[in-house]
C-alpha cells in the first residue's frame, strides 16, 4: 500500500524534527508525470466469496500521456462497482460518500489521490506535491538545463555505477542505455510522452518519430518548460534541486536502482540524501489471527509453507487412512499382476507390452476412485478449507506481501480510518522493518 510509504514519511519527518530542533516537512511526491495509467488504474479487495477482486477505471482514450494529463470522463461505473465490492459495515456510507464527492472534484486520478491523501493524513501534516504541475515545471527549468549540459557525465556516471552494481553480484533495477537523455518530452499537439535519446545530429525519440536539434532543444526548454518530464534516474535529482531534502522513502525496489545514482549526484556537485527504507506491514483482522491459532499456524508457515502445511492438516483428520490403504491396494495389485504380465508375454512376447498398458489403465482407475474419495471426504470439512484459505489470502494473497495486493479502501470500509492515524503516531522501533498490525 501506498499508505505506509505517506506514514513512514510522516514518522520519520517527526523524528528528525525532534532531533534537529528545528522544523521538517513530511512531503509526499505524487509521480503524476508518469505515463503507465495501467499501474494506478485499478484497486482489488478480498470478496466474501474468497476472490481477489480486481476494479479497473478504463484509460481514457487518445495519446498515451501523464496521469496527471489524463482527464476522467466518467467515475461512476468504477465507483458502482467498487460500492458493490465492499460489505456493508458502519463506516461504508462515509467513505463511499466521500469517494463520491472526491471523484466530483476531480479531473484526473492524480487529483482524487490527492484528495483522498489529505482527507487521511492531512491533519497530521502531509504536505503533497503533484510533479506534472505546469507552474512547478517553471521552477524546475533551471535544473532541466543543467541536465541536458552535463547528460554526457550522468550518463557515464550511470555506467560505472552500474559496473559497480554488477561486480557486487546484483543486478541493477533500472535500464540504462549510453545515449538516453534521462528526460521525457511531451509532445505538444498530441500530449504523448516519449523518452529522449541522443543521435549522430542532436535527439529524438526511440523509433526515431520526433527529431530536434540541440539548439532546438534548449528553445523548447526557454519557451515551454511545461514540455519536459523527468525519468527515474533524474527523477531524484530534481527533487533535490526543488527542496533541502534530507532524506527519501523508498521501497525495496526504489532503493535497488537509486544504488546507480550516488555518482549522478556528485556529477551535479549535489549530495545525495539519506535512504530510508519504508516500513511494511500486514494487517491481521481478529478472525484470521483466531483461525490462525487454531490451526496452529505461524506468519512463518504461512508465508513459506502454507499448501504443505494445509495438506499435513487434511490428511490428520483422514481417520480411515486412505491415502494409505490405496498405496497398499496399488501395490498388492502390482504383485498380483505383474506375474500374469511374465506368463502372458512367454506365449507370445508381444503380449508384455499389452500387458504393461493394461496394468497402468487398471491403476488409472485405482488412482479416480481414490481422488474422488479424497473429494467426497474432504467436502466434509469445506468450512475449515474456507478458513485456512481465507488465512493465506489475506495474509499473503498470490504469494506476494498483502499491501502489494490489497488497497487501503476495504480496511477503511470494516474499521474506519483510526486505525491508520494510530500506525501513523506510533513511533517505529527500526525503519525498514516488516511489522504485524492486529485490527
Amino acid at each position: 500500500m501506498i499508505m505506509y510509504k505517506a506514514i513512514t514519511i510522516l514518522q520519520a519527518a517527526k523524528e528528525a524534527e525532534d532531533q534537529l530542533g528545528r522544523p521538517v516537512v513530511p512531503v509526499f511526491w505524487i509521480a503524476g508525470e508518469d505515463h503507465d495509467f495501467d499501474e494506478v488504474n485499478h484497486v482489488q479487495t478480498l470478496s466474501s466469496k474468497l476472490e481477489i477482486d480486481r476494479i479497473k477505471l478504463d484509460a481514457p482514450g487518445g495519446a498515451r500521456t501523464s496521469v496527471s494529463r489524463s482527464q476522467i470522463a466518467d467515475w461512476e461505473p468504477v465507483l458502482e462497482a467498487l460500492e458493490a465490492s465492499l460489505m456493508d459495515t458502519e463506516f461504508k456510507p462515509e467513505l463511499v460518500g466521500r469517494l463520491r464527492e472526491f471523484a466530483n472534484h476531480s479531473a484526473t486520478l492524480t487529483d482524487f489521490f490527492a484528495r483522498m491523501m489529505g482527507w487521511l493524513f492531512g491533519e497530521r501534516g502531509l504536505v503533497l506535491l503533484d510533479s506534472d504541475d505546469p507552474e512547478l515545471r517553471l521552477v524546475e527549468a533551471p535544473m532541466f538545463d543543467k541536465l541536458l549540459d552535463g547528460q554526457h557525465a550522468f550518463s557515464l556516471s550511470l555506467e560505472e555505477n552500474r559496473a559497480e552494481v554488477e561486480a557486487l553480484g546484483f543486478e541493477p533495477q533500472a535500464e540504462i542505455h549510453e545515449d538516453c537523455v534521462n528526460l521525457f518530452l511531451f509532445d505538444e499537439e498530441t500530449g504523448e510522452r516519449y523518452l529522449l535519446y541522443r543521435t549522430e545530429n542532436g535527439y529524438a525519440d526511440r523509433k526515431g518519430g520526433h527529431r530536434m536539434t540541440g539548439e532546438e532543444l534548449k528553445l523548447l526548454l526557454d519557451r515551454s518548460p511545461q514540455s519536459f518530464s523527468n525519468n527515474v534516474m533524474t527523477r531524484p535529482l530534481m527533487q533535490d534541486f526543488l527542496f533541502p531534502v534530507l532524506a527519501t522513502v523508498l521501497g525495496p525496489g526504489e532503493i535497488s536502482y537509486w544504488g546507480l545514482l550516488c555518482r549522478g549526484f556528485a556529477a551535479f556537485s549535489m549530495e545525495m540524501p539519506i535512504l530510508l527504507p519504508r516500513n511494511r506491514h500486514t494487517l491481521v483482522e481478529g478472525t484470521v489471527r483466531k483461525h490462525m491459532q487454531k490451526y496452529d499456524l505461524d506468519f512463518d508457515a504461512v508465508f513459506e509453507s502454507f499448501e504443505a502445511r494445509k495438506e499435513d492438516w487434511l490428511k490428520e483428520q483422514d481417520e480411515i487412512g486412505l491415502e494409505a490403504r490405496f498405496d497398499e491396494a496399488k501395490e498388492k495389485f502390482r504383485q498380483l499382476y505383474n506375474p500374469i504380465i511374465d506368463a502372458v508375454s512367454e506365449i507370445n512376447p508381444g503380449m508384455r507390452k499389452l500387458g504393461d498398458v493394461n496394468l497402468l489403465k487398471i491403476l488409472e482407475q485405482m488412482e479416480f476412485l481414490e481422488a474422488r474419495a479424497t473429494d467426497a471426504h474432504r467436502s466434509q470439512y469445506e468450512a475449515s478449507i474456507r478458513q485456512l484459505d481465507r488465512i493465506k489470502l489475506s495474509l499473503h494473497p498470490q504469494n506476494k506481501p498483502q499491501e502489494r495486493v490489497y488497497n487501503v479502501v476495504a480496511f477503511l470500509n470494516k474499521y474506519g480510518k483510526d486505525w491508520l492515524l494510530e500506525l501513523t503516531d506510533h513511533k517505529p522501533e527500526a525503519w525498514g522493518t516488516h511489522r504485524v498490525v492486529y485490527l
